[in-house]
């Protein structure tokens, strides 16, 4: 028997299409939305982990500023007591009154020993300060800070051989001012001092050599800060 096709079948062929369309449609909006979330949650990870290597690139390069400059502070205090400690010892040399003579001596001594403990400070917040601006780098991949980080490494390991060089220094010198005797009224060696002046000297040389590179680069600084890297930030 042939089923004729009233009107009845055509209305429930009808509904059944519209369902069909409908759930289609539910099922597509799920799965969109489900891939809406996921990259919302995946974009939202990415900006909390930007968020966050921002605050960290920040505190890190403050604290590595903040020792890099109490580094300066005490290398700054020690040269002035060296430099006091070389001009007595001149005047000791060059002294003929014996009482005068001991005054520039001691002197002489008392400024290496305040200067030696300058650099030894200083050296050592240098050092940390370079371990710091390297470990800055790994909160941030922008190319121009990589290589300004890279510069204050540089600065901070140079500055921490000068600030050694000139502890030895002083100690050569403290020992030389020591030997320094008052003998048929003027002041001499009391005894050979010459592979110590040769060492003392050849220490001077190195520093002075060291020194000029370490502010070659600190003018190669701030060169690159004058471009636009004074405030240390992140690009959005």
């Amino acid at each position: 028997m042939v089923r004729v096709f009233d009107k009845n079948m055509f209305i429930m062929m009808s509904a059944i299409l519209i369902g069909i369309v409908v759930v289609t449609y539910f099922i597509a909006d799920i799965v969109y939305q489900t891939q809406i979330d996921e990259i919302n949650t995946e974009h939202s990870s990415e900006i909390k982990t930007i968020e966050e290597n921002n605050i960290n690139f920040t505190s890190s390069f403050l604290e590595s500023s903040v020792l890099l400059d109490s580094a300066r502070e005490d290398r700054a205090f020690g040269n002035y007591h060296f430099d006091l400690a070389q001009l007595f010892y001149t005047s000791t040399l060059n002294e003929n009154n014996e009482s005068r003579m001991n005054h520039y001596k001691n002197s002489s001594i008392d400024n290496c020993t305040r200067a030696m403990p300058n650099y030894l400070n200083s050296h050592e917040n240098f050092l940390i300060s370079a371990n710091f601006f390297e470990n800055t780098k790994d909160f941030t991949t922008y190319e121009n800070y990589l290589k300004l980080l890279s510069m204050y490494v540089n600065l901070t390991e140079t500055g921490a051989k000068v600030t050694l060089l000139r502890y030895n220094a002083s100690i050569y010198l403290k020992r030389i001012v020591e030997n320094i005797t008052y003998i048929n009224g003027s002041s001499s060696f009391g005894t050979n001092m010459s592979d110590l002046l040769a060492l003392f000297n050849s220490t001077m040389d190195m520093y002075g050599a060291l020194v000029e590179e370490y502010e070659d680069i600190q003018e190669e600084i701030d060169e690159y800060d004058i471009k636009g890297f004074t405030t240390i930030r992140e690009p959005n």
